[in-house]
């Protein structure tokens, strides 16, 4: 069986090793900018050797495990244990130097989601939790208080890279934003998902996320109390990843439907 606190405290070492160097790497003259699939979804040189240094640090300390991270490492791994990084959760903020990027790493073990750590190079900020164990965030627990009713509630969410999809989520917003408190679009899933576990917002959405982005911050909205989920009654999914305190879930999750509903 997997040693939990072990598994956690090496992601936390790494994790930090990263955030150190994305701040260190922050304004560089020569970093290198290029696009993926769209013209919005931007790559750095800094994404891939920040990826590159997580991967070392992780492979050397556990090299049976598995690892997928959001820049192509893709390991297969033989222990259970499959890490899932995200080196740069939030280029275009990197790129700006604008609050809301992190280094991203979570450990699925056997299948179930298990260990979250988010480091925030700007403020300092080491999101942590494993399952079963809680949240916390610079070593002091996290938990949800009283949440407000939906048309108080202050919600995240992030946009699709594809400009049709930035579109139809607009018009979402449509229904979405006069029912509630208001909308804060912050830029890095990851942090959205910590943002919830520490009351910075009540509640976030996203549909378009990749497991690199969510694999983290779920676990640790999850640890401190949130509800997270799919709008089916599923986990977190590329589909819809929901998180929101138990009690507001529900009305959410109805709201978002009517504004966005499935295909008939």
């Amino acid at each position: 069986m997997a040693d939990l606190d072990a598994l956690l405290a090496l992601a936390e070492r790494v994790a930090m090793a990263g955030a150190e160097h994305l701040r260190t790497s922050m304004h560089h003259a020569d970093l290198h900018v290029s696009t993926k699939v769209t013209p919005t979804d931007l790559v750095t040189d800094v994404d891939r050797s920040c990826e590159t240094l997580v991967v070392d640090l992780l492979t050397s300390a556990r090299p049976d495990d598995g690892l997928v991270g959001e820049e192509g490492s893709s390991i297969a791994g033989r222990s259970g244990v499959d890490w899932v990084v995200d080196p740069l959760d939030g280029t275009t903020n990197f790129v700006y130097g604008h609050p809301g990027f992190s280094v991203s790493i979570g450990a699925v073990i056997d299948g179930r989601p298990s260990i979250g750590v988010v480091a925030d190079p700007l403020t300092g900020d080491l999101f942590s939790a494993r399952a079963g164990g809680g949240a916390t965030r610079n070593g002091a627990v996290l938990g949800l208080g009283t949440p407000p009713d939906l048309a108080h509630a202050l919600v995240a969410t992030g946009f699709s890279y594809d400009a049709g999809q930035r579109r139809h989520q607009a018009e979402v917003l449509t229904t979405v934003l006069p029912r509630i408190r208001d909308i804060r679009r912050m830029g890095g899933a990851a942090l959205d998902l910590c943002s919830v576990a520490c009351g910075r917002v009540d509640a976030y959405y996203e549909r378009g996320l990749q497991p690199w982005d969510l694999a983290a911050g779920s676990v640790i909205a999850a640890e401190a109390g949130a509800r997270v989920g799919d709008l089916d009654g599923g986990p977190p999914s590329g589909t819809c990843c929901l998180a929101a305190h138990p009690v507001l879930f529900d009305a959410l999750a109805a709201l978002l439907v009517t504004a966005d509903p499935p295909p008939t």
